[in-house]
């Protein structure tokens, strides 16, 4: 989701039959000596990823596991409200000292923490079957479009134009998903809700990879890393949203047995 904090340089689309292929180079016109660490930055951006992947993953398993954990996070609702407002407050200071190294690793640590147990908590109402088809799904659909996005660049395709598209359907949908808290929608609108995320999801993956390929500045690895991140957690949480329409979720009252509350 990255219309901010793309400082890097505009390579040149469009000129000269799309560059080579086959070479190293990331984009046309790209020299080799910048495409060195060009790979270097890309590969620093996927690391970090990953290990905020394997940082969600265990967050999330410890919550959904933990039948303490889950007992207060369902009765305690303003725990989880607050968890999700400083998880998106706290992008804020992660956008400010993103170049300051090492407290930017150090912010991002303790954001990823915070944004993981609300994924736990989101994942742990629900079938596991529904969580593993969606993850299955949104890894299908990172790695192919990952690949195209990588593909087209080097092509020299731009996709600069979608940006300011992007950002208004985004806030299109956060205005929409304020609306449903208060008018829930019925299962045709639920659908139609996950199909439109997933789609400007998917859009926003191969914006914010060409970003990370050509445009962000080689300091500005947190906020690349951050993008990416989010763009694979709201496409899965898109498809598990389209799942459940399919197959319902676990049912509360078994779920309160469950947890002891009933």
């Amino acid at each position: 989701m990255g219309a901010g904090g793309a400082g890097g340089k505009y390579f040149p689309f469009g000129g000269g039959g799309g560059g080579d292929v086959e070479s190293g180079l990331l984009y046309p016109g790209q020299d080799s000596l910048d495409a060195a660490l060009r790979w270097g930055f890309v590969k620093k951006v996927y690391g970090i990823i990953a290990a905020q992947l394997v940082l969600t993953t265990v967050v999330a398993a410890v919550v959904v596991a933990n039948a303490d954990v889950r007992h207060f996070m369902v009765t305690h609702w303003g725990v989880q409200i607050a968890l999700l407002v400083v998880s998106m407050l706290g992008l804020i200071p992660l956008y400010i000292w993103r170049q300051s190294h090492p407290h930017n690793l150090l912010l991002l640590g303790v954001w990823t923490c915070l944004f993981s147990v609300t994924v736990g908590m989101a994942v742990s109402f629900y079938q596991p079957v529904i969580i593993l088809e969606a993850l299955v799904i949104t890894a299908a659909v990172v790695l192919g479009l990952t690949a195209y996005a990588f593909h087209a660049t080097k092509r020299g395709v731009d996709f600069s134009f979608m940006g300011p598209m992007l950002w208004g359907c985004l806030l299109a949908m956060i205005v929409w998903s304020f609306i449903q808290l208060f008018f829930p929608p019925g299962p045709i609108g639920s659908t139609i809700f996950a199909l439109l995320g997933a789609f400007l999801f998917s859009a926003y993956l191969v914006f914010d990879t060409q970003l990370l390929i050509a445009r962000f500045d080689l300091d500005d690895y947190i906020w690349a890393s951050i993008n990416l991140y989010l763009d694979a957690d709201q496409l899965e949480g898109s498809a598990s949203a389209f799942r459940v329409l399919t197959r319902p979720p676990r049912p509360p009252l078994l779920l309160l047995r469950h947890l002891g509350l009933q």
